[in-house]
């Protein structure tokens, strides 16, 4: 039969039998084909669709328990003794004035921090991450769970949160006098942001107190506070004073927790952050934190306290840029006069002089670039208290 037909179309291939039957098969299979890859496609979108689906749940449930864990952190300050109070919306917006430009005291890569007065006249500073900064948020978060840990009167007061509003926010007690930083490098202003001229010079005996109060507080973090707690940004800065020149450290966005498992171990690997100028070089080259970390940074602090000049300043010769190694540097070339403070040497006693000299000595000692050599904040802390007892009079005392 198939022979036949064949033989029908090899004698009849110049008619039109063939080439209709030849045609209808072609387009059968162009159908077929068209149809295969219509379902090929149909396949490929419906899986793409379906994947697309699958993304969207997990990044909502992602973001779902994220927040549900911000939540939990920021809201577990109201177990502590420190924060017992949440705060209202409500609240926050009308002692701020609606976060009005003149109550900003304070603005940085974290976000922003607003000065509130309630009704009674009573105080209180709100630290607020910028809108859009999941990084100021986490930091918030992250303050909260070392707040929660600590109770210390060189540490700034946690006193509760705020909810209800776009971003999280937290509430502080207010210091009234702004930071050292403030007090040492800037044209300074009074706490009601009227201008006032240039506020008085810190004495030294004033900046031997503020000095010995930040080594207590971070001495307590490192000692004393259970799990322990590395601060990693202290700088002058962060150490703020009220109206009597009482220092607090503040600003733990980037403190670590030492974990109890990690209690036996001599540092902590975790990535270099801080502030240009106070960073323990060791720290940033090996990725190990220790609290040796935090000596390093309160030895620039304790620079700045003897010479006024900045961490990092690009108006001195290329070499001396870094506070910490030019001043280190004069003070191993028995120099450190040269690099005082003009308002404190002027008219300093001998005794005076002897307890800066002292002080250099020991914030170089805080600066080796070994960490292993450098004095824990326990030593340092004891050391100043020793210093201010000399200077007060009680250099008989037996030195610690």
């Amino acid at each position: 039969m198939v022979e036949i037909v064949e033989k029908k179309c090899k004698g009849h291939e110049k008619g039109g039998r063939c080439k209709a039957m030849k045609k209808k098969k072609l387009a059968m299979a162009a159908v077929a084909a068209t149809l295969g890859g219509i379902f090929i496609i149909a396949i490929v979108i419906g899986a793409l669709l379906y994947k697309k689906q699958i993304q969207n749940k997990r990044k909502a449930k992602e973001k779902e328990t994220k927040n549900k864990k911000k939540k939990e952190i920021i809201t577990s300050t109201k177990a502590t003794p420190l924060s017992s109070r949440i705060f209202t919306g409500r609240e926050i917006t009308k002692a701020t004035n609606n976060f009005a430009e003149e109550n900003l005291i304070g603005s940085g890569g974290f976000g922003e921090v607003f000065k509130g007065t309630f009704e009674d006249g009573s105080t209180i500073a709100i630290k607020r991450a910028k809108l859009g900064n999941t990084k100021g948020i986490d930091q918030i978060q992250n303050e909260v769970r070392v707040l929660c840990q600590v109770n210390h009167r060189s540490l700034v007061r946690l006193l509760g949160c705020c909810l209800e509003l776009e971003h999280p926010l937290l509430i502080y007690e207010y210091v009234s006098n702004g930071t050292l930083f403030d007090y040492l490098h800037r044209q300074p202003f009074a706490s009601d942001g009227e201008r006032k001229g240039k506020r008085e010079p810190l004495k030294w005996l004033i900046r031997l107190k503020i000095a010995h109060q930040t080594a207590e507080g971070l001495s307590y973090l490192h000692s004393a506070a259970v799990p322990p707690i590395y601060h990693r940004d202290v700088k002058s800065s962060n150490i703020l004073l009220d109206d009597k020149f009482d220092a607090k450290v503040s600003d733990f966005g980037l403190s670590r927790l030492v974990e109890l498992a990690e209690e036996n171990k001599s540092h902590i690997f975790t990535s270099a952050q801080g502030t240009l100028g106070y960073l323990d070089p060791e720290y940033y080259r090996n990725f190990q934190l220790t609290d040796k970390s935090d000596v390093y940074s309160f030895g620039v602090v304790l620079m700045e306290l003897l010479t006024a000049q900045r961490a990092i300043d690009f108006s001195r010769e290329e070499e001396n840029v870094n506070l910490a190694v030019y001043a280190k540097k004069k003070i191993v070339e028995d120099k450190l006069i040269e690099v005082l403070d003009p308002l404190l040497k002027d008219g300093a006693s001998n005794v005076e002089l002897e307890t800066m000299k002292s002080l250099g000595y020991l914030a170089a000692s805080c600066l080796d670039d070994q960490r292993q050599k450098r004095p824990s904040m326990k030593e340092v802390s004891d050391e100043i208290e020793y210093l201010i007892n000399v200077l007060k009079g009680q250099g008989s005392k037996s030195k610690p």
